[in-house]
């Protein structure tokens, strides 16, 4: 399997399915996040543990989030994916309460491989967009 490939089933199945079980068959032990601006877990190794505490603060907020890849690059240990993130917030973000609106916002990400691993992204969002979408 090619590493965009098993990025896609990882977006599709842990993301958008919500299989948090499957984190340990994409992702490595260590997984850092090199830059990520707003994100609290910018800078920091995560193990498996603390990868799905991330993904529960995402599904909280949003239980519907949804990943729609528009395209993907591949080189030997990098994949570069463009998407649409859409979803509606019905849960707190942080100390913010649900607004109960629907967000939809584009997002380029570079995720890091290391052993047929997922080992740590970069990622680069339009979160103003989300902000003004959410009613603040």
């Amino acid at each position: 399997m090619s590493k965009e490939e098993l990025l896609r089933n990882f977006i599709t199945k842990v993301w958008n399915q919500k299989r948090k079980d499957l984190v340990p068959q994409f992702v490595a032990k260590e997984y850092f996040i090199r830059l990520d601006p707003g994100d609290p877990w910018e800078g920091q190794i995560l193990d498996h543990q603390i990868f799905i505490e991330r993904l529960d603060f995402s599904f909280n907020s949003f239980p519907d989030i949804n990943f729609e890849i528009t395209y993907a690059i591949e080189n030997e240990n990098h994949v570069a994916l463009s998407w649409i993130l859409s979803g509606k917030n019905l849960g707190m973000i942080g100390e913010i309460p649900a607004t109960k609106k629907k967000i939809k916002t584009n997002g380029i990400s570079i995720y890091h491989f290391k052993e047929q691993l997922i080992s740590g992204h970069s990622q680069v969002l339009d979160r103003n967009s989300v902000i003004k979408q959410l009613g603040f």
